[in-house]
């Protein structure tokens, strides 16, 4: 079977931390979901005036269409592409949610931040979430489109590039790393960068790399977008700077981040 990555593909993961897969699951599957996370809801589908607030969140799925968008061949391949074979575990949960709503009202979430991805001293508070310069525990982040998004339907804004930036940031903080808030403090140092909107067709994924810096923002269009905005988990340590190993995309990002 062809690769699903070609090597320009490749090289703008590792370039700008990110590639774009159009039709990585089928539209039908995305129509399935939002009917499921509609339920979840107190508004009406049909009814805008009881879309009231800027945002909801919505937590994990495990019905069957989630599970399905998140593991077609397309995905299983291209995450072997860039994290190598056996070296993650297949998703068998969809989500988080942000479900975000046309509205004159700021959502209050449009801070730039990066993901974090294993626990600090309490594991309920996620702001004291943790990552570090191995991104201990997550693979990818991964941006899944479950409605079409367009410029103004609140597309995630991505920082082209600034995976880099993240990487040398947290190579002084050892193991431990940083915390979701205490990283987030410091991005405000780093260089500025190129921004471009996550926009495309339901069934659209965006592959980033874990150290991506990304935000949310406000919803000027006319339909709720549906977004979710799972981990891909590690099964395996990234060792970006074991000279004996092989170094898959994720880890060739960071290896020459530090050596730049």
């Amino acid at each position: 079977m062809p690769a699903i990555l070609g090597e320009k593909q490749i090289e703008q993961f590792i370039r700008d931390g990110f590639v774009r897969i159009d039709q990585a699951f089928s539209s039908q599957l995305a129509e399935e979901a939002r009917t499921i996370l509609w339920q979840d809801m107190d508004c009406d589908p049909h009814d805008p005036a009881t879309w009231t607030r800027p945002v909801i969140r919505l937590g994990m799925y495990t019905q069957t269409p989630f599970v399905e968008a998140a593991n077609t061949s397309v995905l299983h391949q291209a995450f072997t592409q860039l994290v190598g074979p056996e070296r993650w575990l297949p998703p068998k949960a969809m989500g988080t949610f942000p479900v975000r709503f046309p509205s004159s009202e700021e959502p209050g979430d449009e801070g730039w931040h990066v993901d974090a991805s294993f626990p600090g001293a309490d594991p309920m508070n996620y702001v004291e979430w943790r990552i570090n310069v191995r991104s201990k525990g997550r693979a990818l982040l991964m941006l899944f489109l479950f409605s079409d998004v367009s410029d103004v339907d609140a597309p995630t804004r991505i920082r082209v590039g600034s995976h880099r930036d993240v990487a040398r940031l947290l190579q002084s903080a050892g193991e431990q790393g940083f915390s979701f808030m205490e990283l987030a403090e410091r991005l405000g140092s780093l260089p500025s960068r190129e921004e471009i909107l996550a926009t495309g067709k339901a069934g659209t994924v965006y592959l980033c790399h874990p150290f991506l810096v990304h935000a949310a923002q406000g919803h000027r269009g006319n339909e709720p977008r549906f977004l979710a905005q799972p981990p891909l988990l590690l099964s395996d340590e990234l060792r970006p700077e074991d000279v004996a190993a092989r170094r898959w995309p994720v880890e060739e990002a960071i290896w020459l981040a530090l050596r730049e």
